[in-house]
């Protein structure tokens, strides 16, 4: 039995499908549940590199010292200043949610901005579809996208597997 159970109103992402629909920048002032902290040696040229490459727009800033990023409803990035960034990306990364008719758009923006940056797309076994990017700080961004769902695909099959199915499998949203 699982404790699993539908709970996307919670959630800003649209359902998968192929006529998913981003939702707008959220510009509400909010308490952030949570949020990455980036150090950057250049605030201009990652900041530059976050808007026009990843689709960020800037919520505010502290000139010279911070700039608070956001693209949908919690997800918040901070880039701060800092002495150097690492020479390399790390393997950590950190995922950000977007739909499949962005991420064509979301790569050729990136290569646009920095040519070597993105890695994918890649189709991934829990049914979303993933790029990561290296960002100017070297840092490991990765969008992902849900695929439409297929009950008869091996990925619904890998997700049975772990105990998630999809609403209306058989249980209610809340049913213990």
């Amino acid at each position: 039995m699982s404790d699993y159970y539908n709970a996307f109103e919670m959630s800003p992402v649209p359902a998968p499908g192929p006529d998913a629909v981003p939702p707008e920048p959220f510009r509400g002032i909010y308490g952030m549940p949570a949020f990455v902290t980036i150090p950057t040696s250049d605030l201009a040229a990652s900041v530059d590199f976050w808007i026009r490459g990843l689709g960020f727009f800037e919520l505010f800033s502290i000139p010279g010292r911070l700039v608070h990023l956001r693209r949908w409803a919690f997800q918040d990035v901070l880039l701060v200043t800092a002495p150097d960034v690492p020479e390399q990306a790390p393997a950590m990364s950190v995922s950000f949610a977007c739909v499949l008719s962005q991420v064509d758009s979301l790569v050729e923006a990136c290569r646009a901005v920095r040519p070597h940056s993105v890695d994918g797309p890649r189709d991934t076994p829990w049914n979303t579809r993933d790029v990561a990017v290296t960002t100017p700080e070297n840092a490991r961004i990765v969008f992902t996208a849900a695929k439409p769902f297929d009950p008869a695909s091996q990925e619904a099959r890998n997700l049975e597997a772990i105990g998630i199915t999809p609403p209306g499998a058989g249980r209610g949203d809340h049913e213990n």
